[in-house]
């Protein structure tokens, strides 16, 4: 019986020095990062950006994979599903976390109990767009276009953010206004551009280039208070839209059970990255608004997030589909 105790022990001890090993080795294999949405789309060029510092950081390929579709479900539930190594990561938006779970009635995942938060990105904050070719120089010009004409406007939206802004908008503003719904932002701007659709929020990344080629006028940045990134433009508050507060935040996460020491590793690293000036930079000429924190921050941050879009999905009337 002692022999056998000690077999035990020793066994154990072995298994817990090779895991030991094996973590502070990590990583050593490509980390494949997961962008829900498609190339070309705001979170898409900012976690390129990080996945090249982080490569650089880490001294193994971060490998970007876009999955998009179905309000970003498909890549959390990829990630949710993967082995927790941390050889697999999601940069992720309030899309998949806060907003779906209330919009889609078939999310397969549990925001809290399926999923490691390692670090917060940053925030990515929206601007209200209009076709360059309609007459509205404000938000009231849009909002009053819209109750003598109601019905006749539509909003097109590529992510979550997009349609609660909206909806938002039409509840808050009293507004009847169409939804159209696209599979990411690249394709509802392509058609902003071209007049099939009138007005949408969208991520700073995405928007400000057409806004630069005048292809599509900004009216406003989606929250309460002006952004730092674009002081020109007014708020919703400030442009006659009050209690209108909605933002797009980015982070990262892997599988539940991800080890202690990987989400360590990760969230240095990606603090280190953000405490960067040159690349902070590099982030804000693309309209991000980089930072992070500690790795209990950034969880309480999205089981709070979680409960906020909940609030503000129900207060705009949009059922689960």
């Amino acid at each position: 019986m002692f022999i056998t105790g000690m077999k035990k022990k020793m066994t154990v001890l072995v298994m817990s020095l090779l895991s030991s090993s094996v973590l502070a080795a990590y990583p050593e294999q490509a980390i494949t990062l997961v962008v829900p949405f498609p190339a070309g789309s705001g979170t898409d060029a900012v976690g390129r950006i990080f996945a090249s510092e982080m490569s650089s950081r880490l001294g193994q390929p971060v490998i970007v994979e876009n999955k998009p579709g179905a309000n970003a479900t498909i890549a959390a539930q990829q990630v949710a599903k993967s082995r927790p190594d941390g050889y697999t990561l999601l940069i992720s938006t309030n899309t998949p976390l806060s907003a779906a779970p209330w919009l889609m009635k078939n999310v397969s995942y549990d925001v809290v109990k399926d999923f490691t938060p390692v670090a917060r990105g940053g925030n990515l904050p929206f601007i209200l767009i209009t076709n360059a070719s309609k007459p509205f120089k404000s938000v009231t010009d849009l909002v009053d276009y819209a109750k003598a004409n109601p019905g006749k406007l539509s909003y097109a939206s590529g992510n979550s953010t997009g349609i609660v802004a909206g909806a938002t908008l039409g509840n808050t503003a009293e507004i009847d206004v169409l939804h159209v719904p696209y599979k990411g932002t690249p394709q509802a701007i392509t058609d902003l551009i071209g007049g099939q659709v009138d007005f949408m929020f969208t991520d700073l990344a995405s928007g400000i280039p057409f806004v630069k080629s005048n292809k599509v006028k900004a009216l406003a940045v989606s929250t309460a208070k002006p952004s730092v990134l674009l002081p020109e433009l007014p708020s919703m508050e400030a442009a006659g839209i009050n209690n209108f507060d909605i933002n797009s935040w980015n982070g990262f996460l892997g599988p539940a059970g991800l080890p202690d020491e990987v989400v360590s590793t990760l969230n240095k690293t990606i603090n280190e990255i953000v405490e960067n000036e040159e690349v902070r930079q590099k982030l804000a000429n693309l309209g991000f608004d980089a930072f992070s924190g500690t790795q209990q921050e950034f969880a309480d941050f999205v089981k709070q997030q979680y409960v906020l879009w909940g609030d503000l999905i129900k207060a705009a009337g949009i059922e689960k589909n």
